[in-house]
């Protein structure tokens, strides 16, 4: 038992929090990118869909949320490749499934992130 509890004590704890804001344009822009990571969407586009400046989207995202839409979107994507690496998929299709340019692009940003290559991470 106490080997069990000295491994869970040098298991770092994941950087990931995605608050949701409260307000509804912001909660739209969330709920889009949680359901789909992949989303392209530049914080012009969603200004031109909810008719609001980006930088007035930008202001309510740091003041709601604490982080910046690039950020939030970030994280958005590291929580589902968590979730896709422990279903078994593959680095390769986790990188490519959220719109990532490129599996090496995906690799370094995961291990910015966490400090291991996605391969390793469930290892």
């Amino acid at each position: 038992m106490r080997l069990l509890l000295d491994e869970v004590m040098l298991v770092p704890s994941l950087p990931l929090h995605l608050p949701r804001p409260a307000d509804a344009s912001l909660r739209q822009i969330c709920d889009t990118i949680a359901g789909a990571p992949d989303t392209a969407l530049t914080l012009a586009d969603w200004g031109a869909r909810l008719s609001l400046d980006p930088k007035t989207i930008q202001r309510r995202f740091a003041r709601e949320t604490g982080m910046t839409f690039g950020q939030w979107r970030q994280q958005a994507r590291l929580l589902a490749a968590l979730e896709k690496l422990a279903a078994g998929s593959k680095v390769v299709d986790v990188a490519l499934d959220l719109g990532y340019d490129s599996p090496s692009a995906f690799a370094t940003m995961f291990r910015r992130q966490f400090g291991v290559p996605p391969s390793a991470f469930f290892r």
